[in-house]
């Protein structure tokens, strides 16, 4: 019997869906194709009062959560450009607190 307990588990596991895809928000938008950039200007924009009315910690989660949803389907090169944008906006964070 347990052998079938395991085999229901990973029938389980392989049709659930990740939870991030079924995520809707409507707390602020970033500008269209804004993703797509170059890392510096992501970074400029996602702290910019305009996109992230909060303050750049708001930016870096809406960049953390396009990466998280981009998942298997980013390039390397695109997911190498996001992260270097989250090094960006982390180090604008960082110069913010330490004022």
């Amino acid at each position: 019997m347990p052998k079938k307990a395991a085999a229901k588990t990973k029938k389980k596991t392989a049709t659930k869906k990740k939870w991030v895809a079924s995520v809707k928000t409507v707390s602020t938008f970033p500008p269209e194709g804004l993703f797509t950039k170059d890392a510096a200007t992501i970074a400029r924009s996602l702290a910019s009062k305009k996109v992230s009315p909060k303050g750049p910690a708001s930016g870096m989660r809406m960049l953390t959560y396009f990466i998280n949803r981009g998942g298997k389907g980013l390039s390397k090169e695109r997911r190498g450009e996001l992260e270097k944008a989250k090094r960006l906006l982390s180090e604008k964070i960082a110069k913010m607190k330490a004022r």
